[in-house]
């Protein structure tokens, strides 16, 4: 079965570190502000313009005005500031970001990310993915990692249109954790449920299983 949207968010947000400033994604990567772990102070970026934004609000308690990039309700922190978008992409393109996590719907073996259009259907654009793909000292995706046709997002080189080039450090999938390396995808971790066999019949590119591979610690 693999990880659910929750876990995968629970696994990276242990790649977080105290001081961090940290940009989270539309989809699986806003889950991560739910899970920042004990003892750390990361400051999380909406790209519309929050630093500090806190996690989901109780049901019934949501504030309509108070919204992330992807327009879901959040909260927000003691301390945290309100600015322009002018501002906010000034921070990123600036590099003030330490770690961005983004949604993907493809990465290639290289790094390589696709994650803003499918030919053929309408998009608003391509929002912040560009300029935090270019501007970040460090980019996990978090994805599924295979389409709703059971094709593997996890490829020798992205069909659709590229976001940002050799730019993807680490991908955490329903699967596993991957690292970027010069030799393709290095797995170093499977979720508890499932086989190497599996990863390696559902990773389209190039594939090599870490010696010290170990399952993955999710609640």
């Amino acid at each position: 079965m693999g990880l659910n949207k929750n876990q995968i968010a629970q696994r990276i947000a242990k790649e977080l570190q105290d001081g961090f400033y940290v940009n989270l994604g539309i989809g699986i990567p806003t889950l991560v502000a739910n899970y920042i772990p004990h003892g750390i102070e990361v400051v999380l970026q909406s790209e519309n313009g929050l630093l500090g934004m806190g996690p989901f609000p109780i049901a019934g308690h949501e504030d309509a005005d108070l919204i992330n990039a992807g327009k879901q309700t959040i909260t927000t922190l003691p301390g945290s500031a309100f600015f322009d978008s002018a501002m906010s992409f000034g921070m990123i393109r600036a590099g003030k970001v330490h770690l961005t996590v983004l949604g993907a719907m493809e990465v290639a073996e290289n790094g390589d990310i696709a994650n803003w259009k499918v030919p053929g259907k309408m998009v608003k654009g391509m929002g912040g993915a560009m300029d935090l793909v270019a501007s970040a000292k460090n980019i996990i995706v978090a994805m599924q990692h295979t389409d709703k046709a059971g094709n593997s997002k996890l490829l020798p080189a992205c069909h659709l249109p590229i976001t940002g080039l050799h730019c993807v450090k680490k991908v955490v999938t329903d699967l596993g954790v991957f690292e970027i390396t010069k030799d393709g995808f290095l797995c170093t971790e499977h979720a508890p449920d499932v086989t190497i066999e599996e990863i390696k019949a559902k990773t389209a590119g190039k594939l090599t299983i870490a010696a010290d591979c170990k399952i993955m610690e999710v609640a």
